[in-house]
């Protein structure tokens, strides 16, 4: 039954037991998402409704169900709150409520679509099956979306097959619930086993598994964090994994209750796993990289460093602002409509933004660019129009700026161009670059300010401290303005931290307020310069282990260490 419709007269709602899979939610299934999009209330974990939420709808309420039933207090916190987030009235105060069954019986009622979602797979959840005989016994329709099982795919993103060309056996163990005959079948056989357990207690794994029979030289992989960019891998055996992690400073931790998923034995590929170990290979793995931008702005910015498995922060630098004196603005929306222009230039995603809210400020909708040429300075300017329902007449054919725009720009004729006057809805801040070409193609240019730009509030203290102190491993320069403004409302960024700019005119202005520039993109576009980011962080992992030295983000580096400047 999908969750989109309940039968006519059902006092209950829906539940969906939903699978999150091991934490990357790009592993949510589609399924999962169209779930999601048509929930009323997610009851889950705080970690796994991280990984969800991004495709909930616009309304809908988080319940958390992580609380310790002691102290009605969520982990780490030590005050009672509210178990539902965001917008909802159940506390956690009340000990019926506390388990996950009761919260998703309440949410439930009164016709409300439920999801509850796992980490991994409902079917390898216990609790999750507790809770389906739940609303089995008060006849509440459910349905179950499968997810990724963490012991399947964790072990894929470290790189660790679970089966060779042979097709070994796989065994697959909770370490938390394992009984003794379990220990004795999985270490008499010569199979792989896939344990899941905690990191405070993998050492204890390992050792049942020799007790029971495997050897200590067996090849052992234990994996943290799995298939997010926390992720990290050891490689050890059963007899070495204490040490290895002791090494490592591992253990003790605070944080050796983690779940971990360990591979073990000889036909699991651990032995490859520097061949095979894709995910953490990526060139900027780990890395915290500063956007400065506004999220809408760095959406797609943000989309490309999280593929080379960086972790993006934006910060916006700047602020948008309604003109000072609107009545220009007015009269040119009003002339677009009466056929004052021939043209209209939208040089920013802002300057779409600022016409199409005066649009709809006097009913107007797309169909007002009838029988009018539109052009856009790049790809994101081109996409804020498609979703106004204007597809653009001119881009750039090569550099995605103002000079790349007047490259392919026609000169007016008379013959062709019954009009002569182009509307340029920009910034108050905006350069004459594009007004001055215009001219001397022979256009009559509407200068027109759409909106202002101004300095936006610093970012929160522990944002600042972070830039100044070293936390951040690189950040991204779009603009001179951009270096302006984060230095003005956050502070220079540390010497650690890579500085990549976006042109040599934004590479002088970083260096003039003291920062060395790293990293350079080969044209003026955001996409070049994350690429380039990414080709800098590949030479710099290929170094180190030519090195024989072990990969290390730059914020981990010495602090002080000087850098080599690179133009790529």
């Amino acid at each position: 039954m999908s969750p989109t419709t309940l039968p006519v007269g059902l006092e209950h709602g829906h539940v969906t037991f939903l699978g999150a899979g091991p934490g990357d939610p790009g592993l949510l299934t589609l399924r999962a998402v169209e779930a999601l999009a048509h929930a009323d209330v997610l009851v889950g974990e705080h970690e796994v409704l991280d990984v969800v939420r991004t495709h909930a709808r616009v309304g809908a309420a988080f319940v958390r169900t992580d609380l310790d039933p002691s102290t009605g207090t969520f982990p780490g916190v030590g005050t009672p709150q509210l178990a539902v987030v965001d917008g909802a009235s159940t506390t956690a105060g009340a000990p019926a409520m506390r388990d996950a069954a009761h919260l998703v019986m309440e949410a439930v009622r009164g016709g409300k679509r439920v999801v509850r979602a796992v980490c991994g797979d409902p079917g390898l959840d216990a609790y999750a099956a507790e809770e389906m005989l739940a609303c089995a016994a008060e006849g509440i329709p459910f349905e179950v979306v499968p997810g990724v099982a963490a012991a399947v795919g964790v072990p894929a993103y470290a790189g660790v097959p679970l089966r060779d060309a042979q097709g070994a056996d796989v065994r697959f163990v909770d370490a938390r619930t394992a009984s003794d005959r379990c220990w004795t079948e999985v270490g008499a056989s010569d199979g792989t086993v896939v344990v899941s357990t905690t990191l405070d207690s993998v050492a204890a794994a390992a050792g049942e598994l020799v007790a029971a029979g495997r050897k200590p030289d067996t090849p052992m992989t234990v994996t943290v964090a799995g298939t997010t960019t926390r992720q990290r891998t050891w490689t050890a055996t059963l007899g070495s994994i204490a040490q290895t992690l002791k090494q490592a400073k591992v253990l003790p931790s605070p944080e050796g209750g983690r779940p971990v998923i360990a591979v073990v034995g000889e036909r699991s590929a651990t032995s490859r796993r520097d061949q095979l170990s894709w995910f953490e290979s990526k060139p900027l793995f780990g890395w915290k990289v500063l956007v400065p931008r506004t999220k809408e702005q760095a959406a797609s910015l943000s989309d490309q460093l999280c593929s080379y498995g960086a972790v993006p922060h934006e910060v916006p630098t700047i602020a948008v602002e309604p003109p000072r004196t609107p009545q220009q603005m007015e009269r040119a929306v009003k002339g677009l409509v009466t056929g004052r222009y021939e043209w209209i230039a939208f040089t920013s995603v802002n300057a779409v933004r600022a016409v199409r809210e005066k649009f709809e400020e006097y009913g107007l909708d797309a169909r007002a660019f009838a029988g009018i040429k539109v052009a856009a300075v790049g790809e994101q300017t081109a996409k804020a129009l498609v979703a106004f329902g204007v597809k653009p007449d001119l881009m750039p054919s090569g550099e995605q700026s103002a000079a790349g725009l007047l490259d392919d720009w026609p000169p007016y004729d008379p013959v062709f161009d019954p009009i002569d006057r182009v509307f340029l809805p920009r910034a108050d801040i905006a350069t004459e670059t594009l007004v001055a070409g215009l001219i001397e193609l022979g256009w009559e240019v509407d200068d027109v300010t759409a909106y202002r730009t101004v300095r936006a509030s610093p970012p929160p203290a522990e944002t600042r401290e972070a830039i100044k102190g070293g936390g951040f491993d690189a950040v991204l320069f779009t603009s001179s303005s951009t270096v302006r403004n984060l230095v003005g409302i956050a502070g220079k960024p540390h010497n650690v931290t890579v500085i990549a700019c976006i042109g040599p005119a934004t590479a002088k202005t970083a260096e003039e307020h003291g920062l060395r520039v790293d990293v350079m993109a080969p044209e003026p576009s955001v996409h070049k310069l994350a690429e380039a980011l990414a080709d800098f962080g590949l030479r710099r992992r290929a170094a180190a282990l030519a090195a024989g030295d072990a990969v290390t983000r730059p914020s981990e580096r010495r602090p002080g260490a000087r850098r080599r400047r690179s133009t790529t």
